[in-house]
């Protein structure tokens, strides 16, 4: 005898049906409050003190100071955290001079990150006693200086100003390493080389070379000086060929005299 197949009634049905929905409504309900309740929570947080910036981190200034730098973005310490556009800040700080990369972040909870890359310094040039700042482009900075910053050389008699914009060209190609042996540098042009420079080192060498070769040649000066013996003094060319020239000695200079006293007699 088939066994009958079991019937439910939809009688049977309704109970359990309605069980499903109301479940389904709960967590509808549960999704409705929470999203609500989160709107509520991001409103109040957007309007209390707890979304205020409480600290501008500066990174990259060295010369230029962190307060301008600060003033310059227009952020204040109780500026809404999310109102701030970066892309705007970067434009105001980049206005700066001395400024040449800007980029700005947000950093969770309340700090804004700046870190900006400045131009920069390849000499100081000397006027009225005082020193002004030369940067990468040959632009000379409105900042006077009792002294030099100690991180680049002097640049000495550059009345051009064409000069003196190469000679920033150059320096800004010459390696870190050999820049900072260098003391001064002055523009002593000759009747047929304008370009003719004199560098003083900060190992006691003279250097004479081309303003239009500078970059170029300079590079080999540590393995020039390291083939001279250390109590040789004199100048080391580089301008056309490359070669050094001892200064002269007593020695030399009383023969020089004696020559020059029997040439006077003869």
């Amino acid at each position: 005898m088939e066994e009958k197949k079991k019937v439910v009634s939809i009688e049977d049905r309704i109970p359990k049906l309605k069980q499903i929905r109301k479940k389904k409504a709960n967590r509808r309900l549960v999704q409705y409050l929470t999203i609500l309740f989160l709107l509520i929570a991001i409103v109040v947080y957007l309007q209390s003190p707890l979304s205020h910036i409480r600290t501008v981190d500066i990174e990259g200034d060295r010369h230029v100071e962190a307060d301008e730098i600060k003033e310059l973005s227009g952020i204040m310490e109780n500026t809404n955290f999310w109102k701030i556009d970066p892309e705007k800040v970067e434009r105001k700080i980049g206005s700066h001079n001395q400024i040449t990369g800007v980029e700005v972040s947000r950093e969770l909870p309340s700090t804004i990150h700046i870190e900006v890359e400045e131009a920069e310094r390849i000499g100081y040039v000397q006027i009225n006693g005082q020193y002004q700042p030369i940067l990468e482009n040959g632009t000379r900075l409105d900042v006077e200086m009792n002294l030099p910053g100690g991180d680049a050389p002097i640049l000495k008699g550059f009345t051009k100003l064409t000069y003196l914009k190469e000679m920033s060209k150059e320096l800004k190609e010459l390696p870190n390493s050999v820049a900072r042996l260098i003391s001064e540098i002055h523009w002593t042009p000759e009747e047929d080389n304008p370009y003719l420079i004199t560098l003083y080192m900060n190992d006691g060498y003279e250097v004479q070379a081309s303003l239009r070769t500078f970059s170029s040649k300079m590079p080999a000066y540590p393995s020039i000086v390291s083939q001279l013996s250390e109590d040789q003094e004199g100048i080391i060319h580089i301008d056309v060929g490359t070669y050094f020239e001892a200064y002269p000695t007593e020695e030399n200079k009383e023969e020089s005299a004696e020559e020059n006293g029997n040439e006077n007699q003869g």
